[in-house]
């Protein structure tokens, strides 16, 4: 298996289809043989940021499905998005690694491809982590970050009006309106906080930008703190929470994707349990793709 930087995405973005016409060959997209699909797409797979635990897992499922002849492309959440919309838009075969809950399930006919092998691992969770001691300088900061647990349903709602063109915090303000009656489920018997602020770290993903801007809402319209919103790495927003220099996030994937952060801070950070339950990491095609399982790829 082989990396490519981000440099090579713009290459992926010509070769991703199979014709130039925008409509792949039978022999390609909807051939079901590794040795077609694999042509079709040039032995390409469009990944996110290395290091991220979804490209980790990307690379284990290559390895474990000899898959050898195939590269890994490395890039951003952004760029592979583009690839596909670029994809689909032309019906041109295209593989990408993919996670639920994101937007683009919602705007695209998507499916993931089967993983037998359990590369990917199963099914996680979305967690709230808070810093050692919140609960003691914020305790209804800490009660609420306790309370709080949605959907992907609430959270795709979130994901599209931002991926629509609005602000972050304006749409969590009229995700906030719409659903006055689950954020008092959240608050309820929580006395207002002391005006502290709370600092929340968060990484530039749709999802962790949608629930840390709802939290953010809340906190600030519901229980009278203020907040600061950290935008980091998934490395310095573990250290951040585990170091003190934040007081909580709502993005820690488990038990895959954070696997070796919540290890390498353990002991250091409150795990508060799960924000949103059922999300997947793996290889996704669109729907008109006739291909069902990475060991189709083989070959």
């Amino acid at each position: 298996m082989k990396s490519i930087g981000a440099a090579a995405i713009a290459a992926t973005l010509v070769v991703a289809g199979c014709s130039s016409n925008g409509n792949a060959d039978a022999d390609g997209a909807s051939g079901s043989g590794g040795g077609s699909v694999g042509k079709a797409v040039s032995h390409k797979i469009v990944g996110i940021d290395p290091g991220a635990g979804l490209m980790a897992a990307a690379e284990r499922a290559v390895s474990d499905y000899g898959l050898s002849d195939w590269t890994l492309v490395e890039g951003s959440s952004a760029a592979m998005a583009v690839a596909l919309d670029k994809a689909v838009k032309n019906e041109d075969p295209i593989i990408v690694t993919g996670w639920t809950p994101h937007w683009m399930f919602a705007k695209y006919d998507l499916k993931y491809l089967d993983d037998p092998k359990k590369s990917f691992g199963e099914d996680e969770e979305i967690r709230t982590v808070a810093r050692l001691g919140l609960k003691e300088d914020a305790p209804s900061a800490y009660a609420f970050l306790d309370k709080f647990e949605w959907t992907d349903a609430d959270m795709a709602k979130v994901m599209a009006s931002v991926q629509d063109g609005q602000e972050p915090a304006e749409a969590a303000a009229a995700w906030a309106q719409d659903n006055a009656a689950l954020i008092d489920g959240w608050v309820d018997g929580i006395e207002k906080g002391d005006g502290k602020t709370i600092k929340l770290a968060y990484v530039a993903w749709d999802s962790e930008i949608a629930s840390t801007n709802v939290v953010a809402w809340v906190l600030e319209n519901r229980l009278g703190y203020k907040t600061e919103l950290m935008q980091v790495e998934a490395g310095p927003m573990w250290a951040g929470v585990a170091g003190g220099d934040a007081d909580a996030m709502v993005a820690a994937w488990l038990p895959i994707t954070h696997k070796d952060y919540a290890e390498q801070y353990e002991g250091k950070y409150e795990d508060l349990g799960a924000n949103l339950k059922g999300t997947k990491l793996g290889l996704v095609v669109p729907s008109y793709m006739d291909v069902s399982s990475i060991e189709d790829l083989k070959g």
